[in-house]
């Protein structure tokens, strides 16, 4: 199945079996697709390459059901033995230039993940479909990060780049609308949708806030 690399997506999940709190992810995946989803990321960091492949053929299942892209974090062993739409790397795993060299055909969507200023100079800048900007504001499913970039890092990152901003970390219903006016293209989410007791509805009440 074929995508689009232009990257018009405006409502972005990134889910694991344990931001879903319980409730199967897949119940979850379909219901946020149901409610205005575009696109799914699978963050599976602690598995086996097996396992995470496992549950990634589950979840493609889906996904292929309602045309919906499914990416990859950052294994793109999994990410090509399943045939997924694309791959999202962070500044310290594998480079979207080694990913061009390794998977060239058909051509994947490849996100990279923006934590500090510098790295919008960088080569792989070119070479990327998006930027994540990770994070927004700070948030308990990502940990490991540097910059808390907050409403004036969107702008600025704006100011500097075309690329289509994947903006995530900590947004919700109150804060989404004020996150696309800042500049970002598409909101990711978490704990907006993965934690909520209705997936549908929190998947369709974020889409009406990016749309307004």
């Amino acid at each position: 199945m074929d995508f689009d690399t232009s990257f018009p997506y405006q409502l972005y999940l990134v889910i694991s079996e344990q931001d879903c709190r319980g409730i199967n992810y897949l119940h979850v995946a379909e219901r946020a697709i149901i409610g205005g989803v575009d696109i799914i990321q699978l963050r599976e960091k602690e598995l086996t390459t097996r396992l995470y492949l496992a549950k990634a053929h589950q979840l493609k299942e889906i996904t292929d059901k309602y045309g919906i892209p499914l990416i990859i974090n950052d294994n793109l062993e999994v990410a090509q033995e399943l045939g997924a739409a694309g791959i999202h790397v962070g500044n310290h795993d594998i480079s979207p230039s080694h990913i061009r060299k390794a998977w060239y055909s058909p051509r994947p969507l490849v996100g990279y993940s923006i934590e500090n200023l510098e790295q919008l100079k960088n080569e792989q800048i070119p070479l990327s479909d998006y930027l994540g900007i990770s994070p927004v504001f700070n948030t308990e499913t990502k940990k490991d990060t540097i910059t808390e970039w907050g409403l004036e890092g969107i702008v600025n990152i704006r100011q500097r780049t075309d690329k289509p901003l994947v903006a995530i970390g900590n947004i919700h219903i109150q804060n989404a609308r004020r996150v696309i006016q800042a500049g970002a293209d598409c909101l990711a989410v978490v704990s907006a949708i993965c934690g909520s007791e209705n997936p549908e509805k929190a998947a369709f009440e974020l889409k009406n806030e990016i749309l307004k």
